[in-house]
């Protein structure tokens, strides 16, 4: 099968869970059936059916924007805040010395709504910055993170409120993101609600085993507080700073899922964020080797047995690299580079046979039938096959 077929289906397999990942009589079908492949690898502490919608309280919730260039995206973005019910919201701007109108939408969109407020940078300071100058202006118990380029559907912050208005224990909630294109008109999607918790260090370490964040980003409502106690994020990171920090957490309080619905809309296009600054794998890679370092040089003091914890993350960081490797030496590029970052992050990777398989991948002349087309087929049709398999976990269960 060609990489554009593979594409192709991949893409069709994607849209059909993504429409029914919340709740969709298909996909809990097709989970029973595939059994431990996709299912769920963490016992939760708690699971609830049909849960509450709304807080019994009116908790605050500040939402801070930061916002560089993103104009044209500001007001359907602050028109999902302003219209969420359930909460008190505060719309935090915070514009980064923006050299299109940013500002002048922003001044205009705080006029129209008393809950906007903005924070205007004298000069570029990124995206760091930007958020924890935000949040430190802030007056809500609850915080959430929002691009300027995403949208949060309606009701999504008074479900997370809810849950954590009954769990006090959980410092981050998190839920499924619908990914939209740009110029398409996202509808989010509600089903029957459930609710998920889970112990925050269970939930570490399965991040820790596969070294792969399960949060996109614009979906996490977190506790002020544990911020206030904890820190916001990193500046010593510049891609990775919100992974770090919802590890973080994890690290000292519970973590919860909201399932049943859509809990943000993630804008894709050319110009965002996602698609340019965290662009390429072995950049993706270098990132997340980053995160897990700085969360064990933060709160490793606070973890039992943290040691252990991030040899195993480094471990999964050196096997994702190996992966990345065996597809490149398939395509016929070189895997160097990934064979290194893997020998660098965890040494014992160079005596692995799949790091010497991959080796011998990169050598044509070495083992035609390793190398020939039917072997290329297969084993890129197995990765993806793989690949897809962790999207509707992710998908169904949010892990």
């Amino acid at each position: 099968m060609s990489t554009g077929a593979l594409d192709r289906a991949a893409a069709a397999w994607r849209a059909w869970v993504d429409r029914n990942a919340t709740g969709g009589r298909g996909t809990d079908r097709l989970v029973q059936a595939l059994g431990w492949w996709v299912r769920s690898p963490l016992r939760a502490r708690v699971v609830r059916r049909r849960p509450p919608s709304f807080p019994e309280s009116r908790p605050r919730v500040s939402v801070v924007v930061p916002c560089y260039n993103y104009g044209r995206f500001l007001p359907q973005t602050v028109g999902s805040l302003v219209s969420q019910t359930g909460v008190d919201v505060e719309v935090i701007i915070v514009d980064d010395a923006s050299t299109d109108d940013s500002l002048a939408v922003a001044r205009g969109l705080a006029a129209r709504h008393p809950c906007v407020r903005i924070v205007a940078n004298a000069h570029n300071a990124g995206q760091v910055e930007s958020f924890n100058r935000g949040w430190e202006s802030s007056t809500g118990e609850l915080v959430v993170r929002l691009d300027a380029d995403d949208m949060l559907p309606p009701g999504a912050l008074a479900r997370a409120a809810a849950l954590m208005e009954q769990h006090p224990e959980v410092g981050l909630v998190y839920g499924h993101p619908q990914h939209f294109d740009d110029g398409t008109v996202a509808r989010p999607a509600l089903g029957d609600l459930t609710w998920t918790v889970w112990d925050g260090r269970a939930w570490l370490d399965e991040r820790c085993r596969t070294g792969v964040s399960c949060i996109t980003s614009p979906e996490v409502v977190m506790r002020s507080d544990l911020l206030k106690e904890f820190g916001p994020l990193d500046p010593e990171l510049r891609f990775t700073m919100d992974v770090e920090m919802w590890l973080r957490l994890a690290a000292v309080s519970d973590v919860a899922y909201v399932g049943g619905a859509d809990q943000a809309l993630h804008r894709e296009h050319a110009g965002s964020l996602s698609v340019n600054e965290g662009a390429g794998a072995l950049l993706d890679l270098r990132a997340r080797v980053d995160a897990y370092d700085r969360l064990f040089a933060n709160v490793g003091d606070r973890l039992t047995g943290a040691d252990a914890r991030h040899d195993r993350a480094r471990a999964a960081l050196a096997r994702d690299a190996l992966r990345y490797a065996a597809a490149a030496a398939d395509r016929g590029d070189s895997p160097a580079g990934y064979l290194e970052l893997a020998a660098d992050v965890w040494p014992p990777s160079g005596a692995w046979r799949s790091t010497a398989r991959v080796r011998r991948q990169a050598e044509p002349a070495g083992r035609p039938w390793v190398t020939g087309r039917a072997g290329v087929a297969v084993r890129r049709v197995a990765r993806r096959a793989r690949t897809e398999l962790m999207y509707l976990r992710w998908a169904t269960s949010g892990l």
